[in-house]
């Protein structure tokens, strides 16, 4: 079971699934995304995704071109586990910043040193 978080906020939208991201669960996470295609600055914070296949990795990509097709900026949190190492074999993170934390994504997101409240 994917549940899917969305916090608008003064400066960001954060973007928040919990579970997996898999051939299961893919079209309610592209289209939550698509949801978002318009949002200026959106963080994705994938630290409760356990497990995401190529399905899902898809969906992200193509959820991240179309924001920035819009002049968006977006920037993911995915910690430190498989999802991470995900990120960076595929080369994702040569493509978006990744981060560790929310909070470090968000002070790269916003270029500041005070991050707001997640």
């Amino acid at each position: 079971m994917l549940e899917i978080e969305v916090k608008n906020l003064d400066t960001h939208t954060v973007l928040r699934p919990r579970g997996d991201i898999d051939a299961y669960t893919v079209a309610q996470f592209r289209e939550r995304i698509g949801e978002l295609a318009m949002e200026p600055r959106l963080l994705i914070d994938l630290g409760s995704v356990p497990f995401m296949d190529s399905a899902g990795l898809g969906a992200l990509i193509g959820g991240i071109r179309r924001i920035r097709d819009s002049d968006g900026e977006v920037v993911v949190a995915c910690g430190e586990g498989a999802l991470a190492r995900l990120l960076h074999t595929t080369g994702f993170d040569r493509i978006v910043p990744v981060a560790e934390t929310p909070e470090e994504a968000l002070t790269s997101l916003l270029d500041t040193d005070s991050p707001e409240a997640l």
